[in-house]
């Protein structure tokens, strides 16, 4: 009568060690069946430690674990949500210097050095010839940065060759993260132009679309009552990008940029017709910008152009010595008269055959400005200016938007760096004070 109990109490012991096998199967038992007429043996005492230490280790890895999660999804609970940097602020983050790698400014040409933060109405083309010294490109810059045409319209230099471009590169970089930070600090300082208080106005032309920390509030987004960083696109071009055959080297022996640039220009302007409207073509190291020079054209018809008068005698007497050293009107206008001064520079050289090299800009502008007849077929509406741009030696006081650097240029320049320099702001922002 007492072998039933004692097979139930068997088969009972049996099952539950087979529970204990499937929770830790790394532990080595003896086989049993259900039928086994007696339990297994006891295991080991090695056994048992073995058992304890790998369930010792699971236990921490699995509080291990939990512990690292609960730590992380704590941290990423608690981040501030980082309202956008303000405008004036922004405007310092998103200046930095692009040397880091290449940026292309248009259709993989160029070096955009900073990016706008829209479209430009008026566009600003600056030659850089050979000679033009670090000195003196510099004082360009930062005189045309403290005139606050930069704050509305995009600026291009046009160098000789790439090495010509890579030389003078860092004082771009340099000029416009050390501008940026004036227009931040100095509370004396005009800086309302650098921003603007409205809607977003589409994409600039130049460049890649970049994202920008604040790139949400800027698309097409009313910010009526908050103001916005404006300024626009700084960036260059070499000559063998926009002209790559140079044009010119069959009719002349030597092609100076003073010429190559005329060839330069339909190629740049022709990409970006109905981009701008109002153009003006600057030498660096002619002339210096003061103040926004564009007043006298925007009233004026695409197709108008104004010409500057050349301090000296006339090339003939009824014919009038033009300064190329600006040029400024419609966008339309300076697109054709650059395509006639082209054909112009080759009509020159061709005529004089055995003077090649003699070809001078001003001359062959100056005669492609009294043939009325090959204008008006160009449709070009040439505007002589009345005033001749006064040099920085004879300057009196007067307020100009453009001087020409005139015969004392080193003391000129160094007269503006002393000048700059008196201001705390100032020395504290530009790196050769």
């Amino acid at each position: 009568m007492s072998k039933p109990p004692k097979s139930t109490t068997d088969e009972n012991t049996t099952n539950n060690m087979s529970l204990l096998l499937v929770l830790f199967p790394q532990h080595k038992s003896t086989t049993t069946t259900i039928n086994s007429p007696s339990p297994p043996p006891p295991p080991s005492s090695s056994s048992s430690k073995s058992l304890i230490i790998s369930k010792a280790q699971s236990t921490l890895s699995i509080c291990a674990l939990l512990l690292f999660t609960t730590l992380l999804l704590f941290t990423l609970s608690t981040l501030p949500n980082t309202p956008p940097p303000s405008s004036r602020r922004s405007l310092l983050q998103n200046h930095k210097p692009l040397h880091h790698h290449h940026h292309f400014a248009l259709q993989k040409m160029g070096t955009l050095y900073r990016r706008g933060t829209k479209p430009m109405t008026d566009l600003i083309i600056c030659h850089v010839s050979d000679d033009t010294t670090h000195d003196d490109f510099r004082i360009f810059l930062r005189l045309l940065h403290c005139s606050t045409l930069t704050s509305s319209t995009d600026v291009v230099f046009i160098f000789s060759s790439p090495s010509s471009s890579s030389s003078f590169s860092y004082i771009i970089q340099q000029e416009n993260h050390s501008f940026t930070k004036l227009v931040l600090n100095n509370n004396t300082f005009n800086s309302s132009r650098f921003f603007y208080k409205g809607n977003k106005i589409g994409e600039p032309l130049w460049g890649n679309k970049l994202k920008t920390q604040n790139e949400n509030n800027n698309d097409n987004v009313t910010t009526t009552g908050v103001s916005s960083p404006s300024y626009g696109s700084v960036l260059s071009f070499d000559a063998t990008e926009l002209d790559p055959e140079n044009s010119l080297a069959g009719f002349l022996d030597r092609v100076p940029l003073s010429l190559r640039r005329w060839a330069c220009y339909p190629m740049l302007l022709g990409r970006v017709r109905r981009n701008f409207k109002h153009v003006m073509l600057v030498d660096v190291k002619t002339v210096l910008i003061l103040r926004d020079p564009f007043g006298r054209v925007r009233n004026r018809s695409s197709e108008s152009v104004f010409l500057f008068n050349k301090h000296g005698k006339k090339v003939q007497s009824t014919q009038r010595l033009i300064l190329p050293a600006v040029v400024i009107g419609g966008a339309r206008g300076v697109r054709r008269l650059s395509n006639a001064v082209m054909v112009e520079i080759v009509r020159a050289a061709t005529q004089h055959r055995k003077k090649r090299n003699s070809v001078s800009e001003s001359v062959v502008l100056s005669q492609l400005a009294s043939n009325e007849f090959l204008l008006k077929s160009k449709n070009v509406q040439l505007i002589f200016a009345n005033e001749l741009i006064p040099e920085a030696s004879s300057l009196s006081g007067h307020n100009y938007a453009i001087i020409q650097h005139g015969t004392s240029n080193h003391d000129f320049n160094s007269v503006i760096k002393k000048q700059i320099c008196s201001s705390v702001v100032d020395s504290s922002v530009y790196r050769d004070c």
